[in-house]
């Protein structure tokens, strides 16, 4: 049995530390530091108080995008730079990043390292991890750069050269890893009809929303038949969620004179349509008011909002393939099966208890921020249960709640962006730790439903 690393003495003995908890606080760290280099002179344009620095760096590292600065305005290009540095930290993950870099020197990756790395990644097989690291840097570098190149196209003609060249990476980097930071106070709603905008910034974001070891299965087997089931369940259940989402917003809103009823012609409010659902689950880019939208449609954005995207991806949320365990749970229960079945595999009771522990833990803290912040912000719950679920799959969509939004708020939604972040990291590794029962009970019954 492999043991865990080991922290340097405390009070004369060793302690244990779960590589999770490691992980959760080295990204607590970055969020000190990054709030640090925010607050430097020459970092910002106008003046920025600690709260401010500390919300949007944990904004940051988290990929979430919720705002309480203007990014393109308050922010000098250090700033800017500062953020777009903890943005590909954060959305990557600390040991991915750190394994890229040691990748590229041509430095070997040491064994407590590769530990962190497995755990940050949710792999088993040091070989399957290694190659997985090699995927990613090849699908970064590819996606990043050429979203970069296209965004150029659109940038580089309306602010010249340097700034167009600026504003197309950032805006590259923040969609690939679904932070949802923007340049501008509307987000992207002055190109909500482009077309070169709304393929680019989608495309990046799905992908670095289906998770890299659903890519790496596609690198490597390249046929429906040879794909592990994950990957089978994540592309389904992602496309499926994509119609839905695109079908359901476009039926809710094509009327609303507020959002698609603003635009003239079928294909600009489908175009718009297109861009606002797929976005909701991951990115949290916005080309329509979101404050906007009909009550019905905010409610389908949270529980888009929820799911989020894929494991060991870039996205947030509870995860495509935890939802879909949910799914095939109740499909199993009313159909009298003791096991979960999908594409010709099975699925025993250990994965549906995962997944229950997981959803039941996300909807406490949901439900836990949310009455907290409603204790001093009482009268507008929609938004406020908006702006934490928000907050908590780290998507980054607001409906204008973040601004006003007091000290204890911002507290709140800095907590449940962290936990949407680091959360389901260390909850995995406590699930995945056996201890064999040394009492056997009796079985007793109750009644359910």
């Amino acid at each position: 049995m492999m043991r865990l690393p080991r922290l340097p003495f405390i009070s004369g003995r060793k302690v244990d530390v779960p590589p999770p908890a490691v992980l959760a606080l080295l990204y607590l760290a970055l969020i000190i530091l990054g709030a640090m280099l925010l607050k430097l002179p020459f970092s910002t344009a106008l003046p920025l108080g600690w709260s401010d620095a500390f919300f949007t760096a944990t904004s940051a590292i988290t990929v979430t995008g919720l705002t309480v600065a203007d990014t393109g305005t308050v922010f000098s290009p250090f700033g800017q730079a500062v953020i777009l540095l903890l943005i590909q930290l954060g959305g990557l993950g600390l040991m991915t990043f750190a394994a890229l870099v040691l990748s590229m020197l041509g430095l070997p990756i040491g064994i407590a390292h590769t530990i962190y790395l497995r755990e940050d990644l949710n792999q088993t097989s040091v070989p399957d991890l290694l190659r997985l690291v090699k995927v990613i840097l090849r699908v970064v570098l590819l996606c990043e750069l050429a979203g970069a190149v296209l965004l150029a196209f659109v940038f580089v003609p309306e602010f010249g050269w340097l700034p167009g060249l600026w504003h197309a990476v950032f805006h590259a980097v923040s969609a690939f890893n679904n932070a949802g930071f923007a340049l501008f106070p509307d987000s992207l709603s002055r190109w909500a009809t482009d077309p070169l905008v709304n393929l680019t910034v989608p495309a990046l974001f799905i992908v670095g929303g289906i998770g890299f070891s659903v890519l790496s299965d596609l690198y490597r087997k390249r046929q429906w038949r040879a794909f592990s089931l994950h990957t089978k369940l994540m592309l389904s259940g992602t496309a499926a969620l994509i119609l839905w989402s695109v079908t359901v917003f476009v039926a809710l809103e094509w009327n609303n004179p507020l959002t698609l009823g603003a635009f003239h012609g079928i294909i600009d409010k489908l175009t718009v349509g297109w861009f606002q659902a797929v976005t909701t689950r991951t990115a949290g880019f916005n080309t329509t008011d979101i404050a906007a939208v009909h009550d019905s449609t905010a409610l389908m954005f949270m529980l888009l909002m929820v799911i989020g995207g894929g494991s060991t991806s870039t996205a947030g949320g509870i995860k495509v393939t935890t939802f879909i365990v949910l799914l095939l749970a109740v499909v199993a229960f009313f159909k009298r099966r003791s096991t979960l079945r999908a594409f010709g595999r099975s699925l025993g009771v250990e994965e549906v208890l995962k997944v229950l522990a997981l959803a039941m833990l996300s909807l406490m803290a949901l439900m836990t921020g949310l009455f907290i912040i409603m204790l001093s912000h009482d009268g507008h719950f929609l938004d406020l249960a908006f702006e934490v679920t928000s907050a908590f799959g780290t998507v980054g969509l607001s409906r204008g709640a973040t601004s006003e939004l007091d000290d204890l708020g911002r507290a709140v939604i800095m907590v449940l962006m962290f936990i949407g972040r680091i959360g389901p990291l260390t909850l995995g590794f406590f699930l995945a730790t056996r201890v064999p029962p040394r009492i056997r009970y009796p079985a007793g019954r109750i009644y359910l439903g």
